[in-house]
């Protein structure tokens, strides 16, 4: 069976979980600036697809060169082995970018490339005129870094952090994959309380519940590759069947979120009924401050309002101050909270045991890491 040169992208700072969840899929792999790189057959593609948690794409290398003119942007996409790939009744848009490369003009180095490969697959599927492209999807990606062109294949369609689920959600919604990395970036196990005090529409929450089930995340959805003749359906079936028997629908879960705003809570619950979590996840309308649990050894994980705007921020910090006090008791459970204020250890009245820098989007964030007591070991 072919073996590919498969790329899952990463947001910026998640790079190593993506590696981590790629080496347990059994893949070897190498990690750079905002991707990492394995090798795989067409099993990979799909259970990467549906396992990987914190990458946004899998896609797969069809080419790497250095280009410094256009013609030569052309002769060496032309020169790639595109009728592996694409049918003659391929669908197959050019998106692109370029950042610090001669060939700077991105809708020319998108025309270019699309030009290419239509004279390659002309000449190999002997037409003269141009293709309808009436048939299945292949979205080709031309990324021109530092002159050197590298041109993928998308095999996800929709990104990775479109579970599926989500049928409501907020303003600034948490995206699924960060979500995903904040839970495993925690010392969090099933059998212990997960508690969520900012849950707009329960994302993090619902993570959590995948990751304690060990579902795949992709369990729910489908990907632009399944529609790809040159990928056997049995591949996909195969590994559908493989998260089936993975999941561990039995484990039970103590995981409850709260939110201020009581609409945020009827998402959050409409969300993990879509999920599968409905009876699982615990929601309710709270205020951060009134936590309190008789559970020993949980999690919190919280993504409060950050401030960004001027006239939240003292609201916020005023906040943070609240929550200090309000954590403070329960010294057995690890505290895990993300925001942009640089001045959130003074605000919360102690100093992170460790902070680790993370993108929510475009902001850069710390997520501020407040370890409890380790629970006593069994005899």
């Amino acid at each position: 069976m072919s073996t590919y040169t498969l790329i899952a992208t990463a947001a910026m700072g998640l790079e190593s979980l993506v590696a981590k969840e790629v080496k347990a899929l059994g893949y070897e792999c190498q990690v750079e600036n905002g991707k990492v790189i394995y090798q795989g057959d067409h099993a990979a593609i799909a259970r990467s697809n549906l396992w990987l948690r914190t990458a946004d794409r899998v896609k797969i290398k069809v080419g790497e060169f250095r280009v410094s003119t256009f013609d030569e942007l052309f002769e060496k996409t032309k020169a790639l082995n595109w009728e592996q790939f694409l049918p003659e009744n391929a669908e197959f848009p050019v998106q692109g970018k370029s950042v610090k490369s001669k060939l700077y003009s991105v809708p020319d180095c998108q025309a270019i490339v699309k030009k290419a490969v239509v004279e390659r697959l002309k000449s190999h599927y002997k037409r003269v005129s141009w293709f309808e492209e009436s048939g299945p999807l292949f979205k080709i990606e031309v990324s021109i870094l530092k002159d050197i062109a590298t041109i993928t294949l998308d095999t996800s369609g929709t990104g990775l952090h479109k579970r599926g689920y989500r049928v409501g959600q907020g303003e600034a919604p948490l995206k699924e994959t960060l979500a995903a990395a904040l839970v495993q970036l925690t010392n969090w196990h099933p059998d212990r309380p997960f508690f969520d005090p900012f849950c707009g529409s329960g994302t993090i929450p619902i993570e959590a519940a995948l990751i304690g089930q060990n579902i795949a995340p992709g369990f729910n959805r489908d990907f632009v590759s399944e529609a790809w003749n040159w990928i056997d359906n049995s591949v996909w079936n195969r590994a559908r069947q493989e998260v089936e028997d993975l999941a561990k629908y039995d484990q039970p879960l103590n995981i409850v979120g709260t939110d201020i705003d009581h609409r945020m809570v009827e998402t959050a619950k409409g969300n993990a009924v879509e999920a599968g979590f409905g009876d699982m996840i615990e929601f309710k309308q709270m205020q951060v401050t009134d936590f309190t649990t008789k559970d020993e050894y949980g999690v919190l994980v919280g993504n409060p309002p950050y401030g960004e705007r001027l006239g939240d921020r003292m609201q916020v910090e005023k906040m943070y101050q609240a929550m200090g006090k309000a954590f403070e008791p329960f010294d057995t459970w690890s505290f895990y909270i993300l925001t942009s204020n640089e001045k959130f250890e003074e605000l919360y009245g102690k100093k992170a045991t460790k902070k680790r820098k993370l993108f929510n989007g475009f902001i850069r964030t710390d997520l501020y890491q407040y370890w409890g007591k380790r629970p006593p070991k069994l005899q």
